[in-house]
């Protein structure tokens, strides 16, 4: 009937040779030269597009159909082209251009091809739907109306699926003219299922399929072998715990690249992999010799999944067998699926993978473990079957470019160069400083292009406070610099209190800054960053009364004494680490140090009074601290200190 031009319908088991049902009459409503050479079409009829389209769901399915009708239409030279996404798009333009007699596609990649104009389809005069009841599912439909509207009124529809529910065929009348509905059984097959499998269903425990799958792996006659799981994650999963276990297993399912996926159907169908663990992209149509176990991992959706499914097994005539497994909140979808296709099953026997009727069933040894035996393991396995780089376009999450996946087939060889850096633009007194990171320091951009060519570092500049009282700038108590500042490379201690984290400085020193700088001193231009060590008490008065403002004469005399304090200080008692101390405790500090007490804080305020008028308090001698002293004091309670111990000492 599909010879003579009618549009048809055909329904027919699984494994029953549909794809030469709709090939043959395509390929011979297909003219080429051998035709025209022959007399049995006008040379005009030639032409270089598409005349006949066939749209399935899969891509591996894509894959086969099309080297179905390459192998059929050998002898006639038909130009068969197969269409589909997950691969570059310039070897099918290529193809396309040279010229094609049928496309075999899935719908993406034809609309895609089709509206940037590489892809002619008004000269088509057959269009094929294989898998028609998926074809016409909510999520085909619109892809395949778009396709349809692209083909030329005047054409030849045919569809093809070995399940047909009623809404389908309705909704597939749309779309053909007058169409005949061919139901083909066996006289002796009444069932929804081909006679030639046997089925088995088990109620298991989640936790346990995995030793049930790798037990029942082992039967006797067992040939290649398909696993069947509802979500992608599962499959991974089985085929790495598989692996795990010393079974040759691989993987097929939506989130693995194009690559990837047909090495493994390549390595199952070659033998190098004899368990293929998939989803239900694998379920449709997919044809392999000698696959003799299929196992539903998990319960299908519904019975025209578990009737594609276990259509895997005994095709062609051939037995198998079919094994599912029903979790317990799986079993009321079960009990539908075994009711609309008129199984014995409604009640799953409960089984482990220790059960002996499991054994028996599938024809187990006793005493198989789930773990293959070493003296078994003769299979290549997946990697042993080479991996097709594709030019894979698009792709899915990370997960699926480990083997494969763009990564590994088509981006491995255009890594993402590294990224730059993000450089910071520092400021230092309002003038940016190169911050490159080849650059030694930061101070040689800052020193000039004379530093930065001979590759000296110019020393950091100390940052200097502003301090202020009531408002006005205080200049801070800092000791001048000298020619040859004093420093020790041990930390020296005295009975005095530090009172200054100052550089040790000399009595000369003090002196001489007290009458002005040195003749022939100069100073220099930048000031070098000082070492801070600690230094006596007595040091730290004399440093203090230079910057006292009293008479220079008073100065001068009082600092050889200080001076000689602080040398015989020095020589004798080392220094005690320093407490800290605030400014405004400073007028309490005096209070306290005529009573003989030590306070604990002192103001500033305190501060002030004692630097306009302190009471005169009795000088020690010299190296020895005074009662009540604090321990630790601040730059300008020192130098108030000092003055009024130089005010007494005159009276």
């Amino acid at each position: 009937m599909a010879l003579t031009g009618t549009d048809v319908i055909g329904q027919a088991k699984t494994g029953t040779g549909k794809t030469l049902g709709f090939g043959i009459p395509l390929l011979e409503r297909v003219t080429v030269p051998a035709d025209v050479e022959a007399g049995r079409a006008a040379p005009e009829a030639l032409t270089d597009a598409p005349q006949a389209l066939v749209v399935v769901p899969t891509r591996e399915l894509c894959i086969q159909v099309a080297n179905d009708l390459l192998t059929a239409g050998k002898v006639r030279n038909v130009r068969v082209v197969s269409i589909y996404g997950g691969r570059a798009y310039e070897p099918q333009v290529e193809a396309l251009k040279k010229g094609v007699d049928v496309v075999v596609g899935t719908p993406g990649r034809l609309l895609d091809l089709a509206g940037q104009g590489k892809l002619v389809l008004k000269h088509v005069k057959c269009l094929v739907l294989d898998e028609a009841d998926e074809m016409l599912d909510l999520g085909f439909l619109p892809d395949v109306e778009k396709i349809i509207d692209m083909l030329p009124a005047k054409r030849q529809t045919m569809l093809f699926s070995a399940t047909m529910p009623g809404a389908v065929i309705g909704l597939a009348r749309r779309y053909m003219s007058h169409p005949t509905h061919i139901r083909a059984t066996a006289p002796d097959d009444e069932g929804a299922t081909v006679a030639n499998i046997r089925q088995f269903v088990y109620r298991a425990h989640s936790l346990d399929k995995p030793e049930m799958v790798a037990r029942i792996l082992q039967a006797e006659g067992r040939g290649l072998a398909m696993i069947f799981c509802r979500t992608k994650r599962t499959a991974a999963d089985i085929a790495e715990q598989l692996q795990r276990r010393g079974f040759a297993a691989g993987a097929v399912h939506g989130d693995l690249g194009q690559g990837a996926r047909e090495q493994a159907l390549r390595a199952f169908r070659n033998g190098k992999v004899d368990v293929l663990v998939c989803t239900d992209v694998a379920a449709r149509g997919i044809d392999v010799e000698g696959v003799t176990h299929v196992i539903n991992y998990q319960s299908p959706e519904d019975e025209k999944t578990y009737l594609h499914r276990i259509g895997r097994t005994g095709r062609a005539g051939a037995s198998g067998t079919a094994i599912t497994f029903v979790d317990w909140d799986d079993v009321p979808r079960w009990q539908l699926i075994n009711k609309a296709l008129g199984l014995d099953f409604h009640e799953p026997v409960e089984t482990y993978s220790t059960s002996p009727h499991l054994f028996s069933d599938l024809g187990i040894p006793e005493g198989t473990k789930g773990v293959l035996p070493r003296s078994e393991r003769t299979r290549a396995g997946l990697d042993a079957e080479e991996l097709e780089d594709l030019g894979e376009t698009g792709g899915r999450g990370g997960r699926g470019r480990g083997r494969g996946g763009r990564g590994a087939a088509h981006g491995a060889d255009r890594e993402r160069p590294a990224r730059r850096p993000r450089r910071r633009r520092r400021l230092r007194g309002g003038v940016p400083v190169d911050s490159a990171p080849d650059a030694k320091d930061a101070g040689t951009a800052a020193a000039g292009p004379a530093a930065a060519e001979e590759g000296t570092t110019a020393p950091r500049t100390p940052r200097r406070r502003r301090r202020t009282r009531g408002g006005v700038p205080t200049q801070p108590a800092t000791a001048p610099e000298s020619a040859e500042p004093v420093e020790s490379a041990e930390p020296v201690e005295s009975a005095e209190p530090v009172e200054s984290a100052e550089p040790v400085e000399s009595a000369e020193a003090a002196v001489t800054t007290a009458e002005g700088p040195a003749a022939g001193t100069a100073e220099p231009a930048a000031k070098p960053r000082r070492r801070r060590v600690r230094r006596t008490a007595g040091t730290a008065r004399s440093t203090a009364a230079a910057k006292t403002p009293e008479p220079a004469e008073a100065t001068a005399t009082a600092a050889p004494d200080t001076a000689g304090a602080a040398a015989d200080a020095t020589a004798t008692e080392p220094e005690p680490k320093p407490r800290r101390r605030t400014r405004k405790t400073a007028a309490a500090a005096e209070a306290a140090e005529e009573a003989g007490a030590r306070p604990r804080r002192r103001t500033r305020k305190a501060a002030a009074g004692t630097e306009s008028g302190g009471a005169g308090i009795p000088a020690q001698a010299d190296g020895e601290p005074q009662a009540g002293e604090p321990r630790r004091r601040t730059r300008k309670a020192a130098a108030t200190r000092t003055a009024t111990v130089t005010k007494s000492a005159e009276a």
